[in-house]
């Protein structure tokens, strides 16, 4: 692989995700049936909906794991259809399991990443310093990371996918089993990567009070279809002063992300690995 100095520039831009009739099928099931929506640059979009609606297949589609089978996205600019090598230097992607080798210390999981990612050695140093003191990991980054606690995994994760500088941030439930020390301590560093690097965040989670915490924008996900999207506040308003975003949930789908066993089967499994 050859080495680049810098990270691809960041496109000004209003759009930093764009869909356009985006579709995945399996086998002749539309996992993903013809999404079109924008997310404005600087944006924490939260993507939300039960297990089975699409959440996971769109990801992987926005970041070039998995081909679409029509339609298309461009993010920061780039076609995932026709530009894939640009779309993965732009973007950073946290999956819900663990990423991190146990085997590795802090530092050389992202000197790892960064050579994945082609920077060069002298940006790279840099790069890797910036971010262990962003996450707040300089103070463990020679330890072995099977040593850390889950929210410190966690937070190298997050290091691993900004070790680049990217313009778009990919979170797949990122605080699921995680206790509620990590989750608020991880919620203020996602708030920080918006507020102070001004990077758009797409994230799912089966949490209410998280989308409702941190997301400007949410969509409700259901059989592959956005079924409503609005800021949280307004979502609730509609319902009436006293209503939450699971209200709105059990509204359009008619039950709650509390009540699904599959949610409490992610987050066992989690934890679990996260012990391990």
């Amino acid at each position: 692989m050859s080495n680049i100095p810098l990270p691809l520039e960041k496109k000004s831009s209003s759009k930093a995700v764009e869909l356009i009739n985006l579709t995945h099928c399996y086998n002749s099931y539309p996992a993903v049936d013809h999404l079109s929506f924008e997310i404005k640059s600087g944006t924490i979009f939260g993507l939300i909906g039960p297990n089975g609606a699409g959440k996971s297949t769109t990801i992987k589609m926005l970041t070039t794991l998995l081909p679409a089978t029509s339609g298309d996205a461009r993010i920061n600019g780039y076609s995932i259809n026709s530009n894939p090598a640009q779309v993965r230097q732009c973007i950073g992607y946290v999956p819900q399991l663990i990423s991190a080798d146990g085997e590795l210390t802090g530092y050389e999981n992202l000197l790892l990443s960064a050579k994945l990612y082609g920077l060069s050695s002298g940006y790279r140093e840099k790069s890797i310093h910036d971010v262990l003191e962003f996450m707040n990991l300089s103070d463990v980054k020679d330890k072995l990371v099977n040593s850390y606690s889950g929210g410190m995994i966690r937070r190298l994760e997050i290091s691993q996918a900004l070790v680049h500088d990217p313009a778009v941030l990919f979170l797949d439930e990122p605080t699921v089993g995680l206790d509620p020390a990590a989750r608020k301590m991880l919620w203020k560093h996602i708030r920080e990567l918006n507020k102070e690097k001004g990077m758009t965040i797409l994230m799912t989670t089966h949490d209410m009070n998280e989308a409702d915490a941190l997301c400007d924008v949410v969509a409700l996900l259901h059989l592959g279809k956005i079924v409503v999207m609005d800021t949280p506040h307004k979502l609730k308003t509609a319902l009436g002063p006293k209503a939450t975003l699971d209200d709105v949930f059990i509204l359009h789908t008619g039950s709650s992300l509390k009540e699904t066993e599959d949610y409490q089967h992610v987050k066992q499994t989690r934890t679990t690995i996260s012990n391990l």
